[in-house]
């Protein structure tokens, strides 16, 4: 939970300082732990692609011997998850450690990484070669080529489903229907009626693990649609199934179905919240947080309190969890119930150790990114992330496999308002505008990290002789103290020359004071941000443009990038970026040579 934590907080960033200064603690790491801290880097790390081998070069794959084979699987999900959305050129990279491995933990870190790198390119080849590690039959890495093969082929419904759903069928190992299941279910994302078919045949399958793919197949096939059909489903499954783990999948689909309309939602499962069973709770805690991700809705959270203390440890645990994801990127007097309550149970060695652990994520969600990210589902016009909505379908499977909690990161989303010009490097003189005070939205205040109180000494033990004798001493010397205040009183009366009395301090010091106020109040309600700009949601509504600057977006939009038209072209432009590349020139002072443009594509919002 701590490695997950640390990575969250980091996403993106390339700070990895807190790995490199604990190297000892993380040396305790064995098997999985190895495997899933190595993988942190990839989160640490995403989208910086330029150097991903560089940066990952010490735990991949060497050659000779496997040593740490956990390490090196865990650097080829790592290189996946820094590629998402950019599987150009380290497809082949991740294949080839792939074809020469027999390893099973390698394979499953190599699967990870080309199902996350490859997301929806339904690459044909590297399906196949996939296919081959599913059919030896291990369950380790059979579980990670089920979900990469379905990650590939993710919204196109291909005839492939059918193979892979026929191999379900023959295999004995749990771990590889689970993995097919849920790859079945992201073939079928977005695909609304075209997936009735395949629903239906994993609905009524007699296998529970099946059934459970099925809820996921709703789920994404109907993702933000609100399909009436759709929540009947799920809630029939949700109050019929004879396994509670469809039964909770069931309950947490409808948060995908209802992504983007959390009030619904919870109209949808407030009883279900009260049920007897716990697996239902946890689903309607986890409906919640998916459906309002970063909204910070009011009635979610206030069905997710009464969670937080309920009887069962893991729906403690997906409470807090499903809080965090609401409340990410919020103002910190919305989100100050919640850290109390994380800051209450992470070190209480009294609480149970699920719920320590909900309690750590849950830190780090809210943390993410360096509180520069939220949690998103739809793009800033309103479309569906593939990768935001496949990402958080693959977290909520930490229920059965710890490390596929890095997935989350696939949903965020920066909370930047960016201005670039034809060059797409950004002036410093762009400005905007916030009408409302600075610290409404501003950066929550550090952890105050305590120091080691020293102990405090006993009082030593006094007889009562002891105590008379010193108390007679001490009031023959106050009598003495108190002549000689009198006297000295007498001459302080008097202020020295060109000083001023203690009441003509004391007034002007409320005079300071109130000039204070009264100036804080006067910039308390405007002011300006920079270029780039860190814009929170709920602070979009009071950004706006400065009416007299010389660059004026093509398309206004208070969040995301914006492409500006310089009213001024003959007055000479500075940029945020000292660094000349950054600025659109090289060395020379000439214009780089312009990038090859890209074959024709079918574009997918991710």
């Amino acid at each position: 939970a701590t490695v997950f934590a640390n990575a969250m907080m980091n996403a993106s960033t390339t700070n990895d300082s807190f790995l490199r200064e604990n190297l000892d603690w993380l040396a305790r790491a064995t098997n999985w732990s190895k495997f899933s801290a190595t993988a942190g880097l990839g989160v640490i790390h995403k989208g910086n692609i330029k150097n991903s081998r560089s940066v990952l070069s010490p735990y991949l794959p060497s050659s000779a011997s496997s040593s740490s084979p956990y390490s090196e699987g865990g650097s080829l999900y790592a290189i996946g998850m820094m590629h998402s959305n950019h599987s150009a050129g380290i497809t082949e990279f991740i294949l080839d450690f792939l074809v020469s491995t027999q390893n099973e933990v390698i394979q499953h870190g190599a699967c990870l990484g080309l199902g996350i790198a490859g997301m929806g390119s339904e690459d044909t080849a590297t399906f196949e070669e996939i296919k081959n590690v599913l059919y030896n039959d291990s369950a380790v890495a059979g579980e990670a080529a089920g979900l990469a093969m379905g990650l590939l082929f993710a919204g196109s419904g291909t005839d492939l489903a059918e193979e892979m759903l026929a191999y379900a069928h023959d295999t004995q190992h749990e771990k590889i229907i689970r993995g097919i299941a849920i790859g079945l279910a992201a073939i079928q994302y977005g695909r609304e009626e075209k997936a009735d078919v395949m629903i239906e045949a994993m609905t009524l399958d007699q296998d529970a693990i099946l059934r459970y793919g099925g809820m996921f197949a709703i789920g994404l096939a109907y993702c933000g649609t609100g399909d009436n059909s759709a929540i009947q489903k799920l809630l029939h499954f949700a109050v019929s199934d004879v396994s509670n783990d469809v039964r909770r999948a069931a309950v947490l689909c409808l948060g995908f179905v209802l992504a983007g309309n959390p009030e619904l939602c919870v109209r949808s499962v407030s009883l279900l919240a009260e049920s007897y069973n716990p697996h239902v709770r946890y689903g309607a805690a986890m409906a919640l947080g998916i459906s309002g991700a970063g909204s910070g809705c009011r009635e979610s959270i206030g069905l997710l309190q009464s969670l937080w203390k309920d009887s069962t440890d893991f729906v403690q645990q997906g409470a807090l969890i499903a809080s965090a994801m609401l409340l990410i990127e919020q103002p910190e007097s919305r989100q100050e119930k919640l850290r109390e309550r994380i800051n209450h149970l992470h070190g209480n060695r009294g609480v149970e150790l699920m719920t320590r652990m909900g309690a750590i994520m849950a830190s780090g969600i809210l943390d993410a990114a360096g509180r520069n990210s939220t949690l998103s589902l739809h793009t800033d016009v309103g479309g569906l992330r593939r990768s935001a909505v496949l990402g958080l379908a693959l977290f909520v499977q930490h229920w059965y496999w710890y490390p596929l909690t890095h997935t989350i990161a696939l949903a965020l989303k920066p909370t930047a308002l960016i201005g670039v010009d034809g060059t797409l490097a950004p002036p410093s003189d762009f400005k905007t505008v916030c009408d409302c005070s600075r610290t409404t939205f501003a950066y929550p205040a550090k952890v105050a990290v305590e120091s080691k109180k020293l102990k405090e000494k006993m009082p030593k033990a006094m007889l009562s002789t002891s105590r008379k004798k010193k108390t007679d001493e001490a009031g023959k010397a106050d009598k003495g103290a108190e002549v000689d205040k009198v006297d000295k009183m007498d001459e302080d009366t008097v202020p020295a020359r060109g000083e001023k009395s203690n009441a003509d301090a004391l007034v002007d010091n409320a005079d300071k004071a109130d000039a204070a106020v009264e100036s804080e109040k006067e910039g308390a309600s405007r002011f300006e941000l920079g270029n780039p700009a860190r814009v929170v949601p709920m602070q979009r509504d009071f950004v706006r443009l400065v009416d007299d600057n010389r660059w004026r977006p093509v398309r206004f939009q208070q969040a995301g990038i914006l492409v500006l038209k310089n009213t001024k072209p003959d007055d000479p432009v500075e940029y945020a970026f000292t660094d000349e590349e950054k600025a659109g020139e090289n060395a020379t002072g000439e214009q780089p040579a312009a990038e090859p443009a890209p074959e024709p594509f079918d574009y997918v919002p991710s």
